[in-house]
C-alpha cells in the first residue's frame, strides 16, 4: 500500500462527511445519562458517531470525572487537576444504564495519574453495580495504562469485564509526540498481561488511529505487535484534529487504504476488526463481543 506525502489536507473529503439524524433512541439514552450526571466519552471526545450509536440507544459512559491528568495531542478530553474522588459514581452508573435497556455498555475514564490505583478501584466497583442492577448485559472497559501497575489492571480483570480495551492509539515512533506520559512498550504490556489473565475468557482489544504522519508499513507493524502481544480485537480509524491546538491531520486514509488494513489485520489472524475512516475505539462494540 502507498502513503500519501505528508502535507496539510485541503479540506475534509466526501467519505468523512454523513448526515446527523436523531430518533427516540437517541433522545432516551441523552436523557437517561443527564439525569444521572454521568459523562460520556461520546460528547467529551467529540465523537463522530455518536448520533448513530445513540440512536442504536448505545453509547460509552466515561467514569472518573471529566477532567484528565495527562494532556495528548490528540484528545479533546479536558486537562488539568481532578477535583476529589466521586464514590457514588458506580451506583448512579448502574441506575442510569437500568433504565437505558442495553445488553452491551462500554466503560471508560480519564487518565487520573493522582489517584494510587489509577482509578481501578472505581472502575472495579462500577462493573460490579452494573452487572448487579442490569442482569444480563455485557461489559467492555476502556482504561489507561495504569503506569502498567499489574495490581490495578487485575482489580479491573477480578470484576469481571468480556472484554479489556486499551488503545496503542499510533505507532512507535509517533508515541512520544502524541500521546503524554504513555509509552509503546508499557502499553503492549499492559495488553499482554490482560490477555494471559485466568482463563482467557477476557477478550483483548485495542485500537489505532491514522492520519498522524504514520507510514503504512508502520501500522502493519504496529498490528502485528498487537497481535503477538494477545490482541484479537482491533479498531482502525481516521484521525481528525479537535482543534487548531491539537495535533494536525497529516492526511485522510482513503477508504481503500481501511479495507487494506482491514484485509491485513485479518490474514494475521485477529477475530474481529473494525477499520474504516469514521471508527473509533468503541464503534459498533457490541457487534465485535459476538465472535
Amino acid at each position: 500500500m502507498s502513503t500519501e506525502t505528508d502535507v496539510r489536507p485541503a479540506r475534509i473529503p466526501e467519505w468523512m462527511r454523513r448526515p446527523i439524524q436523531t430518533d427516540k433512541d437517541y433522545a432516551e439514552t441523552h436523557n437517561a445519562l443527564k439525569q444521572n450526571g454521568l459523562h460520556t466519552v461520546c460528547e467529551d471526545a467529540k465523537c463522530p458517531n455518536r448520533h448513530e450509536c445513540w440512536n442504536h440507544g448505545t453509547a460509552t459512559v466515561m467514569i472518573l470525572g471529566n477532567i484528565c491528568t495527562r494532556d495528548c495531542r490528540f484528545c479533546s478530553i479536558a486537562t488539568g487537576k481532578p477535583e476529589g474522588l466521586d464514590t457514588d459514581e458506580p451506583r448512579r452508573v448502574a441506575e442510569a444504564l437500568e433504565t437505558m435497556n442495553l445488553k452491551h455498555v462500554v466503560i471508560t475514564s480519564v487518565t487520573r495519574d493522582d489517584l494510587l490505583d489509577g482509578g481501578a478501584e472505581i472502575f472495579a466497583r462500577t462493573i460490579t453495580a452494573v452487572k448487579e442492577r442490569v442482569p444480563g448485559i455485557t461489559v467492555e472497559v476502556l482504561t489507561p495504562d495504569f503506569w502498567g501497575r499489574r495490581e490495578s489492571l487485575y482489580k479491573v480483570l477480578d470484576a469481571g469485564p468480556i472484554v479489556f480495551n486499551h488503545n496503542i492509539e499510533t505507532v512507535a515512533r509517533l508515541q512520544r509526540s502524541i500521546r503524554s506520559g504513555a509509552t509503546y512498550d508499557r502499553s503492549m504490556s499492559i495488553l499482554r498481561y490482560a490477555s494471559e489473565y485466568g482463563d482467557g475468557a477476557i477478550k483483548v482489544k485495542s485500537g489505532i488511529m491514522v492520519g498522524l504522519g504514520e507510514e503504512n508499513e508502520e501500522v502493519l507493524q504496529t498490528m502485528r505487535d498487537l497481535y503477538d502481544h494477545g490482541v484479537r480485537l482491533l479498531t482502525i480509524g481516521q484521525y481528525m484534529a479537535p482543534t487548531r491546538d491539537h495535533a494536525r491531520t497529516k492526511r485522510f486514509v482513503t477508504p481503500r487504504e481501511f479495507v487494506d488494513f482491514e484485509d491485513e489485520a485479518y490474514r494475521i489472524g485477529f477475530d474481529a476488526v473494525a477499520s474504516g475512516p469514521l471508527v473509533r475505539s468503541s464503534y459498533r462494540a457490541d457487534n465485535m463481543v459476538q465472535v
